[in-house]
């Protein structure tokens, strides 16, 4: 018989809130976009497109520079044929973090989409994949920067689909 270890699932808001709290902020307010985005249908199979990746779990690459604790708007690039054993993490919410540690594709899936990709369930893969932190308390600074860059990013790809993969 298979034994599944189930924790139990992370207090996200009830942390969050007290991080902030620990740094000095003013309660934390979560973002919402002014306006739904519009629905996009997906135009050919998954074993004909391009997929990227961008995950919030502030996840960069052994010899990049780490993200900085508190409003770091800064995003990182990591090829996708990267190493997961060279695959780091540093984030506002650091609790969050250790079963990343042990297992970084539980926040960064690369070997899943490497494995994917090899089988020709994907057609093709971004050469990179996207991370930033998603703690920002700057809601202006997540709109005026980090926004625009990964806009930036992701147009560069020429990506059919995007994975995104929250903290």
């Amino acid at each position: 018989m298979l034994t599944v270890n189930v924790m139990p699932p992370a207090q996200y808001i009830k942390i969050t809130k007290e991080t902030y709290v620990k740094l000095g902020y003013p309660p934390y307010r979560w973002f919402h976009a002014p306006s739904e985005p519009s629905f996009v249908p997906v135009s050919k199979p998954l074993s004909e497109s391009r997929l990227g990746m961008i995950t919030t779990a502030g996840t960069y690459l052994q010899g990049q520079l780490a993200y900085y604790y508190q409003d770091d708007t800064s995003i990182r690039e990591i090829p996708s044929d990267a190493s997961i054993s060279k695959i780091r993490f540093s984030h506002i919410t650091e609790n969050y973090l250790v079963e990343a540690r042990q297992d970084p594709n539980t926040v960064f899936p690369l070997q899943s989409l490497k494995a994917l990709g090899k089988e020709g369930f994907i057609g093709e893969l971004a050469e990179e994949y996207l991370s930033c932190m998603g703690g920002i308390y700057s809601q202006r600074r997540v709109v005026d920067e980090l926004i625009p860059n990964l806009e930036t990013a992701v147009k560069r790809q020429k990506l059919d689909l995007l994975l995104l993969v929250p903290l």
